[in-house]
């Protein structure tokens, strides 16, 4: 029978180049480079309530650091070290191996060491710490909008929640679509680059895990102001577009969680450097709305009139 520690050696134990001491003692001995600060966030998947309990290990194991990254992403901070709490209700060494692959495919994409952690029995969870480093008071946070900021957002939205809509019934996609929105829901691609290419250009960014409108709520709340976002500005994939019409549209693009994109306010004068990074990474930057002064949150459709938007987004104690 296989035991813990045999566990964590046979699939998670590998040489940890940028600690000073990686997996196998009590803690592990990080160094941060000289006057850099460490950016640190915790996450944590649930089988059946952020993954279906039969999902893709490999899959799985990168989405479980993706999602870390995407944190860090969105402060503007570089990647360096994770660690890992899995808890498992039985050992399987397969999985195991193929959860392992995934994450370290992304650890390795993104100059992760995994350094630590933890394995114990019970109901399928993953939480993972991630910890980078950004230079003192060039992290991006969510208190820093202003009145005349621009709202922006990277890439697309609503994709992996359409995906997952239709995974639930709600929505008829061909299998082709299906195939092409599940892969933003199970192996997002976490906006690294663009959060370090926006120190200095963004007052102030989030990343869109929970829905568009909550997550740019949550900027609004910590900077104290407001914001009109402009429905027919909203960057969709071909897609999503063509789903327009369905009744679960809205509530995909306006609300969905799982993009894992990047939101983020900027004066206008940074328009033109917005656009010179958009052209070098390769990503799509779409200006949606603007920050205002008087508090709430406004969507206009295209005629001008504020759309009635009762749900804002994923919450896991709402009623």
């Amino acid at each position: 029978m296989t035991s813990e520690f045999g566990l964590i050696q046979r699939h998670f134990s590998r040489a940890t180049p940028g600690a000073v001491l990686g997996v196998g003692d009590d803690c592990a001995l990080l160094q941060p480079a000289t006057g850099m600060q460490l950016a640190v966030s915790t996450d944590t998947l649930v089988a059946d309530v952020h993954f279906f309990a039969d999902a893709d290990p490999e899959k799985l194991g990168w989405k479980s650091l993706a999602v870390n990254l995407s944190d860090l992403a969105a402060m503007g901070a570089a990647p360096r070290w994770a660690t890992l709490a899995l808890t498992l209700p039985e050992v399987d060494d397969d999985w195991l191996a193929a959860f392992a692959t995934g994450l370290y495919r992304c650890a390795d994409q993104f100059g992760v060491s995994l350094v630590g952690g933890d394995t114990t029995r019970g109901a399928l969870s993953l939480t993972l710490t991630i910890l980078g480093e950004v230079p003192p008071n060039q992290a991006l946070r969510r208190d820093g909008a202003q009145a005349g900021d621009e709202i922006w957002v990277s890439g697309t939205l609503g994709d992996a929640a359409l995906a997952l809509a239709a995974l639930h019934g709600r929505v008829n996609l061909t299998d082709a679509d299906l195939i092409t929105l599940a892969a933003r829901l199970y192996t997002p691609t976490p906006r690294v680059e663009l959060g370090l290419a926006l120190r200095g250009l963004a007052r102030s960014a989030i990343d869109v895990s929970d829905g568009l409108l909550a997550d740019l709520g949550h900027i609004l709340a910590r900077s104290g102001v407001g914001a009109i976002v402009e429905y027919t500005h909203l960057p969709l994939g071909e897609i999503v577009h063509d789903y327009a019409a369905h009744p679960e549209f809205d509530a995909c693009v306006l609300s969905g969680g799982d993009d894992y994109e990047l939101c983020f306010t900027a004066p206008v004068a940074h328009r033109k450097a917005l656009g010179e990074i958009a052209a070098r990474l390769g990503v799509r930057l779409t200006a949606i709305g603007s920050i205002r002064a008087e508090p709430g949150l406004i969507v206009r459709d295209a005629q001008g009139q504020v759309l009635d938007m009762r749900h804002t987004g994923y919450d896991h104690f709402s009623a």
